[in-house]
């Protein structure tokens, strides 16, 4: 190879390896609009799961275990019925979706921490349960515990979790419980992983580590850290998640079936205390983040806009922003991020999104409770 091609070739390697560091490395810009929102419901404090049901009526989780039906300009109203909730640390009563038929059927997943006895020792994992809502008599029935993250942890970070529903699958988090040298990358273990169930619990033969021995049938992607972002991006109908980094790091993914997220063999930031939990962040058969955060924003909720409430955001995607207390506007075309907005700075730390069926966008936030966003031209 004469040096006049070798002198392309490494131009050309050095353009593509620019790029892929381009496309999930990207400016912050800020629209500095001063948009409105009204605050609906006040008084919760950590507000960690929201969806609106069919009738305008909104269903929140608060982290301490409580659910609340909440009717603007009515007093909330505590739904029970739920099952022991493990409320320490990062874990308690966590996402909250409706099943697809629930005008039929009034079925509501959730996601929660629950304690139990591993080898004689106390532990804790993220469970998803299923339940028919009797909103007449404000209590949940009919329960069905449809998956029991297992392990022998005690700690009190990294549960996750959220949860995304299509007319045939219900996914869901669970975070790697704080022993991401022992769970993210082991097959056989829970934690550190996104799980495809049928809608009755069931699992898909589909999946993809259903026959292989050992493995968790209900696996769907591995190599997480703590994922609180979670969703279907509706022009696409792909899955996209993002998940907490250490001090750096966090990042968004598009999931995909068997596919290995890198956690904590790749990663983009360091650990809390400043030193190195790795020295690469690319490694053959682990997927590259489509954007990643150093330093971190801690990222929280995701939600895909498609309400004409919104034009300026319509096709497009909104996230938390904890660390910072801002909103983040994504833009996603063909499988890439292409540009990344910070929106409403300084609002609070926004633990949750979503867009109603009503098409107005609402906000979990802590200590300040549930908002509205009003349209720019309310």
């Amino acid at each position: 190879m004469n040096r006049y091609v070798q002198a392309l070739l490494f131009i050309y390697l050095s353009f593509l390896v620019s790029t892929a560091q381009a496309e999930h490395s990207l400016p912050m810009t800020e629209d500095k609009s001063a948009y409105q929102t009204h605050v609906i419901w006040p008084d919760i404090i950590i507000p960690w799961g929201l969806v609106q049901l069919p009738d305008g009526k909104i269903l929140a989780t608060e982290r301490s275990g409580k659910l609340w039906l909440l009717t603007e300009g009515k007093p909330s109203i505590e739904i029970t019925g739920l099952p022991e909730i493990h409320a320490y640390g990062q874990g308690g009563l966590l996402d909250i979706a409706l099943h697809p038929d629930f005008a039929n059927n009034q079925i509501i997943y959730f996601t929660y921490a629950s304690q139990y006895t591993h080898n004689n020792k106390i532990a804790s994992n993220t469970a998803l349960m299923r339940a028919k809502l009797d909103i007449n008599n404000h209590q949940l029935i009919e329960h069905k515990q449809l998956y029991q993250g297992e392990g022998d942890s005690n700690k009190g970070q990294h549960y996750g979790s959220r949860i995304a529903v299509t007319d045939q699958f219900v996914y869901f988090s669970i975070g790697d419980r704080g022993q991401r040298d022992k769970n993210p990358q082991n097959l056989s273990l829970d934690g550190g992983k996104i799980y495809r169930l049928n809608l009755d619990g069931s699992i898909p033969t589909a999946n993809p580590f259903y026959q292989q021995a050992k493995a968790k049938k209900a696996i769907y992607s591995y190599g997480h850290r703590n994922p609180q972002g979670l969703m279907i991006l509706a022009n696409t109908n792909q899955l996209w998640s993002h998940e907490h980094g250490p001090r750096g790091g966090d990042e968004v993914n598009l999931i995909e079936a068997g596919k290995n997220y890198g956690w904590p063999v790749i990663g983009y930031g360091i650990n809390y205390i400043g030193t190195n939990y790795t020295d690469i962040t690319e490694k053959p058969g682990m997927e590259q983040p489509k954007l990643y955060w150093d330093p971190s924003i801690a990222p929280s909720g995701m939600a895909y806009v498609s309400s004409d409430k919104y034009p300026q955001w319509q096709g497009k995607v909104l996230l938390g922003g904890m660390k910072y207390g801002h909103l983040v506007l994504l833009e996603i075309n063909n499988n890439r991020v292409l540009k990344q907005t910070k929106l409403l700075a300084g609002i609070g730390r926004v633990r949750n999104v979503i867009q109603g069926n009503d098409g107005y966008i609402y906000l979990g936030i802590d200590g300040k409770g549930i908002l509205r966003l009003l349209p720019q031209d309310s």
